[in-house]
Parts: C-alpha cells; structure tokens; sequence
C-alpha cells in the first residue's frame, strides 16, 4: 500500500545523502565490473602473469602447486582462452571491438579509484547547494577521466603492438616498469602537482555554487563545469600514479585498490611532505627495479629497434 509519509522520507533520505549514493553505486559498479572479469578468468589463466600478487589467485585453480616451467607451458596453451572471458579484449589481434573492451575496463577502474577520492570535494558542494546539482558536478568529474581512459586505452594497444606488455596486460620489460615508477617518483615533487593537489584538497566550492545558483537559465551548466573544472585538478594530481597501472599490470586489482587508497589519502589527509614521502618511496621502488633490469638490455634493443622500426 503506498503511503506519502514512507514516500516523502524515502526522498529525504535520497536527497540528504545523494553524494555518498553517487559515489558508493560508481565504486561499486567499477569494483563489480573488475572483479567478474578476475572471476572469470581466474579459472583458466595463469593469474601471476598479470602482476605482481595476483598469483594469490592461482591457488584457485588448476595452476596451484605446479612448476615454474609446467606452469608457463600451460599458461601458453591457455593464453587464447583470455580473449574468451567477460570484459577480457583479443590482445594479440586488434579490432574496434577490443578498444572498446578496454576503454570500458579503464573507466570501470576509474570509477573503482578516483570516484571515491572526490566524495570530500561531492559531500561540501552538496551541503551548500542542497539539490540535483551534484549529480551535473560529477557528469563534468567522470567526462575528465573518461578522455584519459580514451587515451590510456589507445596507448595501453600501442604498448602491447610493440611489445611492452604482455597479453595479460602486464609490463614485458622490468626496464619498462621502473622507467614508469621513476617518472612516477619525480612527478610528486613538481610545483604543477602541488599546485593541482591544493586544488584537489580545497575546492573553490562556495564560488561554484554562487555561480550556479546565479546562472538561472542553465544552473546545470554552471555545476558541469565546476565538475570538469575539478576533474582537470585531479587528473593533474593524479594522473602519473594511475599510470603506475602499466608498471604493475593493468588489471592487477591488488595494486587498483593500493593506488586508490593513496590517492585518496595523499588528496583528503595528506600534506606536502606525504607527497614527497610516496616521491621518494617510488624513486627507491624504481632505482632497485631499474638494478636488477640491467640483464634486459639485448630485450631492451629489441624493443627500441621495434618503435623506431628498424
């Protein structure tokens, strides 16, 4: 039996708490997406080919407890099989379709990292404007992240035609890998990823609002670019460490929860010297990796002869 009163509180509730329902129904769809295409792959592929930890995963299947050498001959034989999981793009022969596979995984990932660490930036601009604006707002935040996805899509094909990742979607080269970590390292120290971090962790939201409150005829609008606007900060801040992904392997969730975590940190409770600290934890991270890469040198001259094509 329907009753107003029931109807009126539900609607309370919704309105009330909108931000924390936006950002909790992004996460989880990304975090849902993700792990079904874990889930179905876990059965069939050798799950420590994707990065580092996920060979946790093998314990789930008929790879636990085998040989090194067993496991990779088996891995080869099951290596077609990836294409045939849910989400999972065809790595080794392109199509529009595998693109698109692609760039929905890293929108999903996107959803799984960067949404939450917005919630702080969604909760204060909705307590001041206490409407649908919000939902405008994080329109504007999600259409930032998805032209990176777009152009991480096109470079993550770009890498695995030239043989910098593997077809589980990991680096083929420790070089590689290092070489993005030490990027990474050194990122955290310029003055533009400061700058886009104050940005980040205080948001001009009263001037925001102001303004669309004042834009009377398109109050949407005035609240979608405040939401590209804070977007454009984030991706500024953030951008080289969801890069770490290539270094780690695209779809190691171990490493999409961590990296999420930090960034999340680093924007809401960190301060300068927590930047600096994840700086210089990277440039150890990477400088060892880059010691023990030196055996890949001839592989390296492999790799450089492919993308200068000669």
């Amino acid at each position: 039996m329907y009753r107003p009163e029931t109807a009126g509180a539900l609607y309370r509730f919704t309105h009330t708490y909108l931000a924390f329902i936006i950002v909790a129904i992004g996460m989880m769809a990304g975090w849902l997406y993700l792990g079904l295409m874990v889930a179905d792959m876990v059965q069939r592929m050798d799950m420590g080919q994707m990065g580092p930890g996920m060979a946790l995963f093998n314990e789930m299947n008929m790879f636990a407890g085998l040989a090194p050498e067993v496991r990779a001959q088996l891995a080869a034989l099951c290596l077609p099989l990836a294409g045939e999981s849910f989400g999972m793009p065809d790595l080794i022969s392109f199509s529009f379709y595998d693109f698109t596979m692609v760039f929905i995984m890293w929108l999903m990932m996107v959803l799984a990292m960067m949404l939450p660490t917005a919630y702080p930036m969604l909760y204060s601009y909705h307590s001041r404007r206490s409407d649908w604006a919000v939902i405008w707002v994080v329109l504007g935040y999600i259409c930032v992240w998805g032209v990176f996805s777009f152009i991480a899509s096109a470079l993550q094909l770009a890498l695995h035609a030239l043989g910098g990742l593997n077809p589980m979607m990991a680096p083929a080269l420790s070089f590689f890998a290092a070489s993005v970590i030490i990027v990474a390292g050194f990122y955290q120290f310029t003055s533009f990823k400061q700058a886009c971090l104050y940005r980040c962790r205080v948001p001009v939201i009263a001037k925001a609002v102001d303004a669309s409150c004042k834009s009377m005829k398109s109050p949407g609008k005035a609240s979608f670019e405040f939401g590209l606007e804070q977007g454009v900060y984030c991706l500024g801040c953030c951008w080289v460490l969801m890069c770490l992904m290539f270094a780690v392997g695209v779809m190691n969730i171990f490493w999409i929860a961590i990296l999420g975590l930090v960034m999340a940190l680093e924007k809401s409770y960190g301060t300068r010297q927590l930047s600096y600290a994840i700086g210089v934890l990277l440039l150890i991270w990477g400088g060892g990796y880059l010691y023990f890469a030196t055996d890949e040198l001839p592989v390296l001259q492999h790799f450089i002869d492919r993308l200068m094509g000669t």
